[in-house]
């Protein structure tokens, strides 16, 4: 400081008129470089490091000198007179007071956990997006959809569809700094319905998605035997001490058997529950044990777990991927994947399946992401992080695809080999195309054609161990953001308002694992493809299409792209306005119009299967199960209205709270954001308007407007 006022003092002998101008410069540098200092530094809270939201560096000035009267000089006070006389130096601006304990005490006022570091929020959210989907749903649609002629309307969803709202869900919830129900009250009283149809869709797919993450844990434990017990059929001892083979196994597989007969215990329809599965009971509550246990700290501590659960299933396929490409006819399995058949294309079911995959696989709607992005700094980058994760997600889907297709092409050349050779005795008519063409089908793909083809490795149990592993890591992190979407809106709405967030996960947990049990019978397998079908779905693609209602029409499109330019540092691009405002919507309009017009047509059905023939049969669902999956999607999706209506006739049911600290001021400051004036494309297109209001846009129902003048100002 005092090499810093001597050099003041001595430009103040110079000519005033320079003088003043240096001045100037040198002030508004090290104003700029103090706040850059004040939002990138790291400081230490109560002993830890934070990153976000509560970090000492993102505690605003005016908290201070709102409480305190040591204010230091702003610019606008030191230049009110323009001549200051030579009589009086000018003297550099006082720093203002970093007392550690009174900031501290301001961030307990409002306290929210942060991320630990970028990485780890990094991790977490390709934890979250990257799943089980990407593994085995996204090549089974590839094949079955054209090969290679899927990849088109895939990438198309993607640019018009994925990457549009996974960016809007990252800023709206780094700009507002709640959890879904947080966020959408905020946006407007009037939608904080969507909020709770996101919590309530998160708690639904979490309960049963966690049962394939049990699955995993039972083929995990059955992996260090040996041999492996999907590796042959059971035999059976007769009266005259001679054995057979189980006829249903060899009328099928080893590994179909394994698993629709002594992993599921499939029952002959979801009427008929019969016994109850101890392993998958067991193996539940296993797993919601873990999942507690991994959540329980918090994600400043929990964090770190994604650093093994993010990385590990990249290890494994890259490992699987130099595996399955040495193996006899990998090659032509990868070339079925993506020779494309261009003629499938016409079919509208294509575009419906290929945009429902990026949606769902990248996890848009459910809340998670924007509870993740709430723990951000205030000037994240949210935009290179939805590049980086959406990419991240796409590319990992298609590698995952040539692993996956690499193992089916061994498993078709040898079925095919074995066909040719019975071909001497039998006239059997053999076919390699037909062999790939049936190798692929859902969940089967990883616990059928995997296991099939992990029983012809060398050192099988090593190959199953690591397989299992990944399926099981890829589950669990993007369990955590499913359940983080339904922890942060609990603690936001305040229902357990004497519950530390600790006890709220333990509660949630429990409850999650007291009634997964569901799952553990001989029909449990067919209730988990009825809530995929029906609660995993439509609901999600009804909260995303009014995400982008009301960002684009009630906070306004131009009020969000000014936040995301304080954010970042840049405005968003108008394509990405035009996808918020106009092509997404209407792009998830038309696949759930497709969709429920294709139900109705085309109706539902199951695979069943049948233990006389050792195949799966489709059937039709029962009047219950639609009447059931009629009222998980009600349950979700109508508390969009029910708020609205409530709020309408003064019946207040998510309660309003103070907005979250957002340092505007700062933000504005460091990257020197001046008000954008709306071009004559902007005006036509989105209907700005000079004077600041936007055409077609409801209003925000801010209860204090003069708050947002003045911040204007």
């Amino acid at each position: 400081m005092a090499n810093t006022a001597h050099l003041f003092r001595r430009q103040s002998s110079r000519d005033l008129n320079g003088s003043h101008r240096d001045y100037t410069k040198t002030l508004d540098e090290l104003e700029l470089k103090r706040l850059k200092e004040k939002l990138v530094r790291a400081e230490s809270l109560g002993g830890r490091t934070l990153y976000g939201a509560t970090n000492q560096a993102f505690i605003s000035d005016d908290v201070l000198t709102s409480r305190h009267h040591n204010k230091p000089p702003s610019l606008l006070d030191i230049f009110e007179d323009p001549q200051p006389s030579i009589s009086a130096p000018l003297q550099p601006p006082v720093e203002p007071l970093q007392d550690d304990n009174i900031i501290a005490d301001e961030a307990q006022g409002d306290e929210r956990e942060s991320w630990d570091s970028k990485m780890t929020f990094i991790l977490a959210t390709i934890g979250y997006a990257v799943g089980l989907g990407n593994v085995w749903r996204f090549p089974y649609l590839a094949q079955k959809n054209g090969g290679g002629a899927f990849l088109v309307p895939y990438w198309i969803m993607l640019f018009i569809q994925g990457l549009p709202i996974f960016f809007l869900e990252l800023a709206i919830g780094q700009r507002l700094r709640k959890g879904a129900i947080g966020v959408w009250n905020e946006v407007s009283p009037y939608l904080g319905g969507i909020g709770i149809s996101s919590a309530i869709v998160s708690f639904i797919v979490a309960l049963y998605y966690n049962t394939i993450i049990g699955w995993c844990l039972i083929y995990l434990f059955h992996s260090f035997e040996n041999p492996l017990p999907w590796s042959e059929c059971p035999v059976h001892l007769n009266p005259n001490m001679t054995y057979y083979y189980e006829k249903e196994c060899n009328d099928s597989s080893p590994t179909q058997y394994y698993w629709y007969r002594s992993t599921l215990m499939s029952s002959p329809s979801v009427n008929e529950p019969e016994q109850f599965n101890f392993p998958i009971g067991i193996a539940l509550i296993v797993a919601w044990t873990l999942i507690y246990l991994c959540m329980v700290q918090g994600i400043t501590e929990s964090g770190k777990v994604v650093y093994i659960t993010a990385i590990f299933p990249y290890v494994v396929l890259i490992i699987f991927f130099f595996r399955g490409i040495t193996l006899k006819g990998a090659t032509d399995g990868i070339a079925h994947l993506f020779t494309p058949k261009w003629e499938i294309l016409l079919d509208p079911v294509v575009w419906l399946e290929a945009g429902t995959q990026v949606f769902f696989s990248l996890g848009l709607a459910f809340g998670g992401l924007i509870a993740f992005s709430s723990y951000n700094p205030a000037n994240n980058n949210c935009f290179r992080d939805a590049l980086l994760v959406s990419f991240t997600n796409c590319g990992t889907s298609m590698f995952a695809g040539v692993v996956v297709f690499s193992i089916i092409g061994f498993k078709a050349t040898a079925a095919y080999d074995a066909c040719v050779e019975r071909n001497d005795t039998k006239n059997e008519k053999c076919d390699l195309q037909a062999e790939l063409s049936n190798s692929a089908s859902g969940t089967g793909l990883a616990f059928i054609i995997f296991t099939e083809a992990i029983n012809q490795f060398p050192g099988k149990q090593l190959w199953a161990v690591l397989f299992f592993l990944m399926l099981f890591t890829l589950g669990i992190d993007s369990q955590f953001g499913t359940l983080e979407g339904v922890i942060s809106s609990l603690v936001d709405m305040k229902l357990f308002p004497n519950l530390p967030k600790e006890k709220i996960t333990l509660i949630l947990c429990v409850s999650c694992g007291a009634l997964s049990i569901t799952f553990a019978n001989g029909a449990g397998s067919y209730i988990f493809q009825l809530m995929d079908s029906f609660a995993g779905s439509y609901t999600l693609l009804i909260i995303a299409f009014f995400e982008c209602v009301g960002v684009s029409y009630v906070y306004g499109l131009r009020r969000f792209a000014d936040d995301i330019e304080l954010m970042t540092g840049s405005r968003p691009h108008i394509y990405w306005m035009l996808c918020w405002k106009y092509i997404s919507p209407i792009a998830m309009l038309t696949i759930l119009i497709a969709s429920i017009y294709n139900l109705l047509v085309n109706g539902s059905s199951y695979p069943v299967w049948n233990p006389e023939l050792g195949i799966t049969e489709d059937k039709e669902w029962p009047h219950w199960c639609i009447f059931l999956a009629c009222c998980l999607i009600g349950v979700s999706v109508l508390w969009i209205p029910v708020v609205a209506l409530g709020r309408l006739f003064g019946i207040v049911i998510v309660e309003d709270s103070d907005p979250a600290w957002f340092p505007t001021a700062e933000l504005r400051d460091v990257n020197g954001i001046v008000p954008h004036d709306p071009t004559e494309f902007e005006q036509a297109i989105f209907c700005f308007q000079p004077d600041g209001s936007e055409g077609m846009c409801c209003p925000t129902f801010i209860s204090n407007p003069e708050e947002v003048l003045q911040e204007d100002e």
